[in-house]
């Protein structure tokens, strides 16, 4: 594994600002710093803005031929060390732009990749999407996916959190650990190859 791992971050927010983006910055924090204080390893970040790619993911759909900037996004995506995924949710589920972007990936090139997966909603009745939807996505994929999904409510920005779910920035930090233990030790195997790894 090389010394400097490169982690990208999706981000299907399509405010200006949004707070799923917010929620991405926090979780490339959490990891980089843990692989740097832990693993002493440097990480190159790169963050896929989805709604800059929303006209380009609708013509590949029809036509089958990504634009550059779209293939770019596709490679960095692919060829990650790890990669972090936000969607805010929409009907209960991700958003339609983000489920478009990963459509495009081919089915196998997420193989063993370390995945951590978030979510941002107006409310806390939707943080189970990330288990109904999210992780399913990425289990088929074949992606290696963090223990902790982090779910974002509004009333989780500045506030206590649930007692039994713990603070958002607690959350953060437990996810962003586990996503840097994953990269720390996971190549890129096939899929049968994948290690059991245990988290505290």
């Amino acid at each position: 594994m090389s010394s400097t791992l490169k982690l990208v971050a999706v981000s299907a927010g399509l405010s200006v600002p949004s707070s799923t983006r917010l929620l991405a910055d926090r979780l490339i924090e959490s990891a980089r710093e843990t692989l740097a204080a832990e693993h002493g390893t440097d990480v190159e970040v790169q963050i896929v803005e989805l709604r800059e790619l929303a006209v380009p993911i609708a013509n590949h759909l029809v036509t089958g031929f990504p634009s550059p900037e779209l293939a770019e996004a596709i490679e960095a995506v692919t060829e990650a060390d790890g990669l972090i995924a936000v969607t805010p949710v929409f009907t209960a589920s991700y958003s339609g732009l983000f489920k478009s972007f990963f459509d495009l990936v081919e089915p196998d090139a997420l193989t063993g990749k370390p995945v951590l997966v978030g979510a941002t909603g107006g409310t806390a009745r939707h943080s189970l999407v990330l288990e109904h939807a999210l992780r399913p996505l990425f289990a088929y994929l074949r992606a290696v996916v963090a223990p902790t999904a982090v779910y974002a409510a509004s009333e989780d920005w500045g506030g206590t959190g649930d007692p039994l779910t713990d603070t958002l920035p607690t959350r953060i930090g437990r996810a962003g650990r586990q996503l840097a233990a994953l990269m720390a030790t996971t190549e890129r195997r096939t899929v049968d190859e994948v290690p059991v790894l245990s988290f505290p």
